[in-house]
This record gives structure tokens, sequence and C-alpha cells, in this order.
């Protein structure tokens, strides 16, 4: 599983790995619980690997920003996303000291906070980021 297979279902609590595609959506299972649900293509989804963090000069990947928290917890789950406001923008600081602090709300860094934990605990491979960056910086780089 990578983090193009993970996403957000607006209004439905937690994150969902795709398993494949119907005629009008795909079939979706939840990482919270492992229950199989059926999205239809008119419902908001956010996939991980597209949602990007705002700091003062650039977008960065939420990926990276996993990685980061990954880094500091030595791969355990962090704090709590119900932890203080205070103590939830000290750890933005510490992973992404450059975030935007006007444009990424506590309530986006709780959202990112408890997507992290959801992963940690659903034993996704963080070594996949890391591949999917690579492999994004090597086309990027490519000359066409």
């Amino acid at each position: 599983m990578s983090l193009t297979k993970v996403i957000a279902i607006s209004g439905k609590p937690g994150l969902y790995e795709i398993l494949g595609q119907t005629k009008g959506g795909f079939i979706t299972s939840s990482l919270l619980d492992g229950k199989k649900t059926p999205v239809k293509n008119t419902q908001n989804v956010s996939v991980l690997s597209d949602i990007g963090i705002y700091t003062y000069e650039t977008e960065v990947a939420l990926g990276i920003v996993f990685i980061a928290i990954h880094d500091k917890y030595e791969g355990k789950a962090s704090i709590s996303h119900k932890a203080s406001d205070k103590e939830l923008v000290a750890l933005f600081n510490e992973v992404l000291p450059d975030y935007d602090e006007e444009r990424v709300y506590v309530s986006n860094i709780k959202k990112v906070v408890q997507w992290y934990n959801i992963l940690v605990n659903a034993e996704f491979d963080f070594e996949t980021i890391k591949e999917d960056l690579k492999k994004l910086e090597e086309a990027q780089n490519a000359p066409q």
C-alpha cells in the first residue's frame, strides 16, 4: 500500500485503502476496522499523496511531513490528535519548521497527526513514501 491508494472521505472518520474500482466509484477498506465500503464518484475524497502543507516558500507533500513525524517518533505513534493545541503546534514546528502558520490551522495539524497515527496502527510501510518521492523527483529531473 502507498499513499496513492489511501484516501480520506469527507464526512467519514479515518482513512481508507482503495481496493478496486466499480462502475460508479470504487471499493475501499477502512484502516480503522477493516470494513469494506463502496464509495460513489459523487462523494468528496482526498488522496493522501495529493495533499500538500503550506510553507512560506512552497507546498510540502504530506508524505514528507509523515516521514518527518515517523523519524521523530522512530516509527511509533506520535502524540494524540487530542493533545493540547500548544503541543500540536510544537510538534509541527519541529517536523516542518517553516510551515505557514496563517494558512495551516491547528485543525489541519490535528488531522495530519490523526492520519499519521492511523497509518502507524495499520502498519503502513513508510518506506513506500520515500520510494514514491524518489520516483517523482527522478521524473521531474528527467530530460524532456
